[in-house]
């Protein structure tokens, strides 16, 4: 299989979009017609909404966007019956040529590390996934597995830098030998992207990074000029089109801007609120989907070779 980089970077090209999707599924928020004949506590019956949810969000933005992002929280709230609709979910998007970003901020030592990498990333894994979202706290060996596997499997990772939180700030923006510890991160994270580096000019690791932060954000592209940047905090969190300038390279690649809740429930957001509603759901997707390419378009350029 083609490196996940090359694979993205053309998607992103193709579909001239850096959007992504995440797939958030809370029960409390869905449509009506999808938990109407839902009894509470049946979880079975729950999941298979969030699975109906999900493919019908992909159904809607499978042409116009390279990726989605399931995150894998809401899903285990449901233990196996969760699980299965992960599964299926995963299934679909990759059937309907959206790459897949598996969120479960994953990690371990040694075995750990390889068994978590062999589960999640590649389509011959169990989960299917074309990468996966990754946590640095254990250092540079459990690292390595991951972006191991992602280079053998023609996968990739997405490694906590910067995260979009407030509280990221804690332990993130410490000083240690006179650098934040996001900054380290993010060298280490560039060593191995550019270790990967394929046709694209990027490699298999990427890094997380929160529109948040713009100017840490326009520091973090400087530094990481091998790695796609994931970017959280669009939309919902306040981040805006301006915020995330910065993430894009030269050529409007590069970076993938996150929208989770202001995409898949933009039929309960003011502005779309009375003009579609519950009944028209899908509509309200790709509308909030296409308005957010719209606003992107001004900084992500993604020109063609």
């Amino acid at each position: 299989m083609d490196p996940f980089a090359d694979r993205l970077a053309n998607l992103v090209r193709e579909r001239r979009s850096p959007v992504l999707v995440g797939l958030d599924p809370r029960f409390e928020r869905l449509p009506g017609e999808l938990t109407a004949a839902v009894t509470s506590g049946d979880a079975k019956a729950q999941a298979d909404a969030y699975r109906r949810f999900c493919e019908g969000i992909i159904d809607v933005v499978a042409s116009l966007v390279a990726a989605v992002k399931p995150q894998l929280a809401f899903f285990e709230q449901l233990g196996p019956a969760g699980m299965d609709a992960l599964h299926a979910t995963v299934r679909y998007a990759r059937q309907r040529g959206l790459l897949v970003i598996l969120d479960g901020k994953r990690n371990d030592i040694g075995s750990t590390a390889i068994g978590y990498a062999d589960a999640y990333l590649g389509a011959e894994s169990a989960w299917g996934g074309d990468a996966l979202t990754v946590s640095p706290y254990l250092g540079q060996d459990s690292l390595a597995p991951f972006a191991e596997v992602a280079v053998e499997r023609g996968a990739g990772i997405f490694v906590l830098v910067k995260t979009s939180n407030p509280g990221g700030a804690d332990f993130q923006d410490l000083v240690a030998g006179n650098e934040t510890l996001y900054r380290h991160v993010a060298r280490h994270v560039e060593e191995l992207a550019a270790r990967s580096t394929s046709a694209s000019g990027y490699g298999a690791v990427g890094a997380v990074v929160g529109a948040t932060y713009p100017d840490q954000l326009a520091e973090l592209r400087q530094l990481m000029p091998h790695a796609w940047l994931l970017v959280p905090g669009f939309g919902t969190q306040g981040g805006t089109a301006e915020d995330v300038a910065a993430a894009f390279d030269a050529d409007g690649l590069g970076a993938l801007i996150n929208a989770s809740r202001s995409i898949i429930f933009a039929y309960d957001r003011p502005e779309y609120k009375d003009r579609f509603g519950a009944d028209r759901w899908q509509s309200a997707v790709e509308t909030a989907t296409r308005e957010m390419i719209g606003q992107l378009g001004k900084f992500a350029s993604m020109r063609d070779e």
